[in-house]
């Protein structure tokens, strides 16, 4: 992120400082990991001390509040989906541990399905990528490779 664009957010402020993934987006590479690794202790702590109505509960709620937080940023950045804008990725990271029994084998795996459908972008994550903007488009995305990898995890975790 250049410095035109890093002064137009702050991480005092509440919004900013999750759209940017707790300060996780700011990693100089690979924001877009980053955010998701800042996932994993929320994961973590909701398959361990939350029911599952809680964990869904929390996976709509950081979804759909997503889309204000994400455009809110971005338009106070003024670029659209900058890349340090990872909560987006919290959410995918979220969806895709739906219902898995959590070990590190598994968040291992999830973490990397989830990285893989993010950054290859199959059809039609790699659509909606290009087509749709706002808070939405930043979220859609993300919120459907987390469905890809949760598919693809349960699927796995069948034959296992």
């Amino acid at each position: 992120m250049d410095k035109q664009i890093r002064s137009r957010v702050s991480l005092f402020n509440p919004v900013h400082f999750l759209a940017l993934g707790f300060g996780s987006g700011l990693a100089a590479k690979m924001p877009g990991t980053f955010g998701t690794l800042a996932a994993l202790p929320l994961v973590v702590l909701l398959s361990h001390y939350a029911s599952f109505s809680i964990y869904l509960g929390v996976t709509l709620l950081v979804s759909v509040a997503g889309i204000w937080i994400c455009g809110k940023t971005a338009d106070d950045m003024k670029v659209h989906d900058d890349s340090s804008i990872v909560w987006d990725e919290v959410a995918g990271m979220l969806i895709t541990m739906i219902a898995v029994p959590l070990s590190w084998q598994t968040l291992v795996a999830g973490f990397v399905l989830f990285r893989f459908f993010d950054i290859l972008k199959p059809w039609p994550i790699s659509y909606l990528d290009k087509h749709v903007h706002g808070g939405f488009g930043i979220m859609i995305d993300d919120v459907l490779a987390g469905v890809f990898a949760l598919c693809v995890l349960h699927i796995g975790l069948a034959f296992i």
